[in-house]
């Protein structure tokens, strides 16, 4: 499995709602491309401007392959990248019974 946590803050906060939106737009997209195994765009309660990403991908590869998907090349790529500031961190889950087990 390969895990990415994608923390977003938009540059200026009239644009939170549009990349809201994006985001929304996005999750069946991503949901139904291959080796997707989850995607969820969460918005902070305290600051609408925050968003955090948490997507797990069945390969680093399919992933990759991700990149040239409908999700990113209409709507990360257009609508949500020039309005904010990000932090991509591949990511490993902690506390699970073995190192393989990522549920």
């Amino acid at each position: 499995m390969f895990d990415l946590i994608v923390n977003v803050r938009v540059k200026d906060g009239e644009d939170a709602a549009e990349v809201a939106a994006a985001f929304a737009a996005m999750r069946p997209l991503c949901l139904a491309e291959d080796g997707c195994v989850h995607w969820y765009a969460y918005q902070s309660l305290e600051d609408e401007g925050r968003f955090t990403l948490v997507e797990r991908w069945a390969t680093r590869e399919h992933w990759e392959a991700h990149g040239d998907g409908e999700a990113i090349q209409e709507h990360y790529s257009k609508r949500v990248l020039p309005r904010v500031e990000r932090e991509v961190h591949p990511s490993r889950v902690l506390g699970t019974a073995t190192e393989g087990d990522r549920s």
